[in-house]
């Protein structure tokens, strides 16, 4: 391996950190790792990881811990009776939780003298060492940049700022959007397939109309900072009419509604807030204040 590589420990061999701890093998690092049912490790192993026989030996072994377990329980279940061997270490934690979680991780590991980063993985283990798929951080920037090389070994590392909760908050935020995006997609895909349409005829239309899309968010944002929505394109009372036609073409080919029911029935309540000849950006005002009033 090659000796200009940081050694690195990763704790925790699911599926997600055996591939990163596969990303940092192949890039070259002396990677150590450990996981609760050692012959998780094997495959590894047989690639040239060591594996730790404690946690605490896993710890001890790298300056950087990169931990990817099931949940923040399972995180200080591991962690907790080594906590003293984390000083003067680096802690990377991979795990998926929420914002409180990690300001409360944070604190933790600090007090035990350790540095901390919280980041979010914005990809599922095939993608895990592609510089195209997103590795979100938060925490220190000045611990970020000492290790931004060799987190760029497992994909394009995204500095959020140092509010240690901004990765878990922006994974969440981005997870919803993908759901809220794949779920149009899907019924979509219905929609035109009752129709005998194959979903790979549609698919890359619906593809070149998410880029277009993306222009109108990217026009939208400075009007959502701003907290002002000119109606220059379409208004929330042409949306309102036009997603008529969607659930019109649903209902009549037995496709469920459930979606753009709830879509048009946010944008209504957007008109009863005084939006309806502003543009679709001001629907943010009823979601920021679902219980009314502005």
């Amino acid at each position: 391996m090659s000796s200009d590589r940081l050694a690195v420990t990763v704790v925790g061999l699911g599926s997600m950190g055996s591939a990163l701890a596969a990303a940092l093998l192949e890039r070259g690092h002396p990677t150590t790792v450990w996981n609760r049912s050692p012959h998780k490790a094997q495959p590894l192993v047989d690639r040239g990881a060591r594996l730790a026989a404690t946690p605490e030996e896993a710890i001890a072994a790298s300056p950087l811990t990169i931990a990817c377990v099931l949940d923040y329980e399972a995180l200080h279940t591991v962690l907790d009776p080594v906590a003293g061997s984390l000083a003067g270490k680096v802690l990377v934690n991979l795990t998926s939780g929420s914002p409180e979680q990690a300001h409360e991780a944070v604190a933790w590991a600090r007090s035990h003298g350790a540095d901390y980063l919280d980041g979010a993985i914005m990809t599922t283990p095939p993608g895990v060492g592609s510089p195209e798929m997103m590795f979100l951080y938060s925490g220190s920037r000045a611990v970020f940049e000492a290790h931004r090389p060799t987190l760029a070994t497992l994909g394009d590392p995204l500095y959020l700022g140092d509010d240690l909760g901004l990765a878990s908050l922006y994974d969440a935020a981005l997870l919803g959007l993908m759901w809220s995006t794949m779920t149009g997609w899907l019924h979509g895909t219905a929609l035109v397939g009752a129709e005998k349409t194959e979903a790979t005829t549609f698919t890359p239309v619906a593809i070149r109309w998410l880029t277009a899309v993306a222009g109108f968010l990217t026009t939208y944002a400075s009007q959502v900072d701003a907290g002002r929505y000119p109606g220059d394109d379409a208004t929330v009372d042409v949306q309102i009419a036009t997603i008529d036609h969607l659930i019109h073409a649903a209902a009549a080919r037995n496709i469920d509604n459930a979606l753009p029911e709830l879509l048009k029935t946010t944008m209504e309540r957007a008109k009863a807030a005084g939006h309806g000849s502003d543009s679709y950006a001001s629907v943010i005002e009823v979601l920021k204040n679902p219980a009314g009033g502005e």
